[in-house]
């Protein structure tokens, strides 16, 4: 080679680095704080006048709020397999938590869900990996327990999966050592310090994060600062709900919010970082199997009907908060259902990446939204499916524009139809009145599940009536003793 060819090479090269840097530079950084359980009515933007949530308050005021946002599914693991796959998680088969519930003596044999998030699912992190990201997940997974099936195989390249309920010396991170809580640490300020460390790390290149903590699932555990405040405001103002351990937890939630808030700032990165927040379902009332000796009630999800799985409002419906400062004017407010895989979308264009050539896409990008609050999506309806017995029977359901349909799958042929622009809290089941239009949507709605193959209950030849409300163990092959459960510590001291 010629010195002058050599030269020219070497000019070359460099200029691809420059540009390539000034590229990177430019690409927008993404947060996805993802909390466990957090109901739509939970915290104070959405309405909630007894927990204080100043951090995730300021969050909606400098960006835009959305009042139409809905978890994928009624139940963690559905939801956090369609944010993954930009799929609606019918597709995929995870439609329970996993490993799920098992009730053998109802009515109908509910399927099995798929145990892990398979490894050919190209996940919006791999996609945010390959458009030049730097890509972490920290916190709670559920999409697969083994080593083979953690974020770091799925497109993550920093993975801190915590394991363990909230309380300090009761959870850790999973097969590493390295990372470990300081004594006496809240799990949320834990995490807290792993996503500033990953943001500090990060800072100079363009990165995508993950925070998904187990806050604010049960069992319910806060410091007892922060409890003993709630149980005084309850009892000065003759609140029974949130139970001020829960409340507590949603303010050890804005605390974290606000750690990370101040880290982007402190960074430099205000601008050029979209922070999200949402939930991954509705919020809890009370546990499945609720033991008065054992569990405290949770939440009101007030004016919503439901809570946790269930397909009414109150199990779907979850609050959505978006702060980028460079797309996003403050105060902005959506009423444009949207929906968790729309996340895929809308982050590999943010990044300026590209959709997977070979992966269906249900998802549609929330840019126009951000830009235009008042515009709408190019899509018919939103579609759920959650064919289990949990806080609610088998069912699917459809919402197409201000209206909403639930078909139960447990052999009753019950159908629920509901004007949801005009009555949000499910009040008046309006499908005699309305027959053709539910029959229209039930005819959209068993389309779909033929499109995306949806698995389907099936009659049990077992059925009991007189047994059928037992809870077995789906790993231990036995009926669930909840009469035995022990009520957790609701504060460090009481450990």
């Amino acid at each position: 080679m010629t010195i002058a060819r050599a030269l020219r090479c070497l000019i070359f090269a460099i200029a691809v680095c420059f540009t390539s840097a000034a590229f990177a530079a430019d690409k927008p950084n993404v947060i996805l704080i993802f909390i466990d359980d957090m109901g739509w009515g939970d915290i104070g933007c959405y309405g909630n006048d007894f927990v204080d949530t100043p951090r995730i308050d300021q969050l909606a005021a400098e960006g835009m709020r959305f009042t139409d946002f809905y978890a994928a599914g009624a139940v963690c693991s559905p939801t956090r397999c369609a944010l993954q796959s930009g799929q609606n998680q019918a597709r995929i088969g995870i439609t329970a938590h996993i490993p799920g519930h098992w009730r053998p003596f109802e009515r109908v044999i509910t399927p099995q869900t798929t145990m892990a998030l398979p490894l050919d699912t190209v996940t919006v992190g791999e996609s945010m990996q390959q458009a030049g990201y730097k890509t972490g997940y920290i916190g709670k997974w559920h999409l697969g327990d083994s080593p083979g099936f953690l974020p770091d195989r799925q497109g993550y390249e920093y993975s801190a999966v915590i394991n363990g309920p909230h309380l300090p010396g009761k959870f850790r991170v999973a097969g590493r050592k390295d990372i470990k809580p300081k004594p006496g640490q809240y799990r949320t300020d834990f995490e807290a310090d792993l996503c500033v460390d990953f943001i500090d790390q990060n800072k100079s290149k363009p990165f995508f994060l993950m925070l998904s903590p187990f806050a604010v699932h049960i069992p319910l555990g806060a410091m007892s600062e922060k409890v003993q405040k709630y149980q005084d405001k309850a009892k000065a103002t003759g609140r029974e709900l949130p139970n001020p351990i829960y409340a507590a937890m949603i303010e050890h939630c804005d605390d974290m919010v606000g750690r990370i808030v101040d880290a982007v700032e402190a960074q430099g990165l205000t601008e050029k970082t979209m922070i999200v927040f949402t939930s991954d379902n509705g919020g809890l009332y009370r546990r499945y199997d609720y033991r008065p000796a054992a569990d405290d009630n949770v939440s009101s999800l007030a004016p919503l009907k439901g809570e946790k799985g269930s397909l009414h409002e109150g199990g779907v419906r979850v609050p959505l908060i978006v702060k980028y400062p460079a797309k996003v004017a403050a105060g902005g407010v959506c009423a444009e259902p949207t929906i968790s895989y729309d996340f895929y979308p809308t982050f590999v264009e943010l990044a300026g990446g590209s959709l997977p050539a070979n992966q269906t896409i249900d998802g549609v990008s929330l840019l126009p939204l951000l830009e235009k609050p008042d515009a709408t999506l190019p899509r018919s309806a939103l579609h759920w499916h959650y064919p289990h017995y949990h806080h609610d029977r088998p069912a699917s359901s459809i919402r197409e524009r201000d209206w909403k349909l639930i078909e139960y799958l447990d052999g009753t042929g019950d159908v629920e139809l509901y004007h949801i622009a005009s009555d949000i809290g499910e009040s008046k089941n309006l499908v005699e009145e309305k027959a053709g239009r539910a029959a229209d949507l039930r005819r959209k709605l068993a389309t779909w599940r033929h499109e995306v193959s949806a698995r389907m209950p099936i009659p049990n030849p077992n059925y009991d009536p007189q047994r059928a409300d037992q809870w077995w163990n789906l790993r231990s092959g036995k009926p669930v003793d909840s009469d035995s459960r022990k009520r957790f510590p609701p504060t460090e001291k009481d450990l």
